[in-house]
Parts: structure tokens; sequence; C-alpha cells
């Protein structure tokens, strides 16, 4: 291997998730899921995180998705949540993740993870050119 391609490089691993109502363990349980999909996938070790952006759609308030990731255990990696745009149309209670991983793959190497019919969402992107390159693998549950 060579030592290009071994180099350690922040990647980004996207995912989104529908949950079923707006309740606590609702929203926590659909953000736990969600990150084991995206480590499984991956096989990311928590260590490697370098940290997580999480969003959520206005009509999810009762609990903070990354909540979800100090209750996986995830103590050191620091956490950021924000409410995605009220767009006309959008999808409805929706949690959206982009994880930033310390790792030596190649950014197409990387698997993104859509749970509960998401990867719908994936026609709604910015066209390619615009999206830094990345390449969606979706995985619906």
């Amino acid at each position: 291997m060579s030592a290009e391609s071994a180099a350690v490089r922040c990647r980004g691993v996207r995912g989104a998730t529908f949950i079923d109502e707006d309740a606590p363990e609702a929203i926590l349980a659909g953000t736990r899921e969600l990150l084991a999909a995206i480590v499984r996938a991956n096989d990311i070790a928590t260590e490697d995180i370098a940290s997580a952006f999480f969003t959520s759609t206005a009509d999810l308030r009762s609990a903070f998705p990354a909540r979800a990731a100090r209750d996986l255990g995830w103590t050191d990696v620091p956490l950021l949540g924000a409410t995605e745009i009220d767009k006309p149309g959008g999808p409805p209670r929706c949690i959206r993740v982009l994880l930033h991983w310390n790792t030596s793959r190649r950014q197409d190497e990387v698997v993104h993870v859509y749970l509960r019919g998401s990867d719908a969402m994936r026609s709604q992107d910015p066209p390619s050119h615009l999206a830094s390159g990345t390449r969606a693998e979706g995985q619906s549950g």
C-alpha cells in the first residue's frame, strides 16, 4: 500500500432516518439505530469520530438527537444539533447526521446510510458537481 493511500483524512459520512412520532424515546431510538447502522456499515471506531452534526425537522421537538450518541457512549465526541430548514413540502419527522470521521478510506469507499425510506430524499440533494464529489449508498430498513 502506498503512503498516500494509507494517509488518514477526515471524511464525511451522511445518514438519515424518519421518526414515527415526536416522542423522546422514538427520536432517541431512531437516532441510535441510524448511528449504529453507520458505524456497522463503515466499521467505525468511536475514537476515530472527529465530530457529529445532527439536524432534525421542526416537528421533532421532544428530544435532542445528539443525546442518542451519548447513550451509545460517544462521551468524547463533539456533537452539534440544529433544526432543518422548514421547506414547504419537505419530509416530516426526519433526522439527519453528518459524521466527520478520521480514516484511511477514500471518500468513494464511505457508505452513507439512509433508513426507513429516507433514501428517497436523495433526489432533493444538490447536483453532484455541488456535492463535493460525495457518493451515497443507502440501506433502507
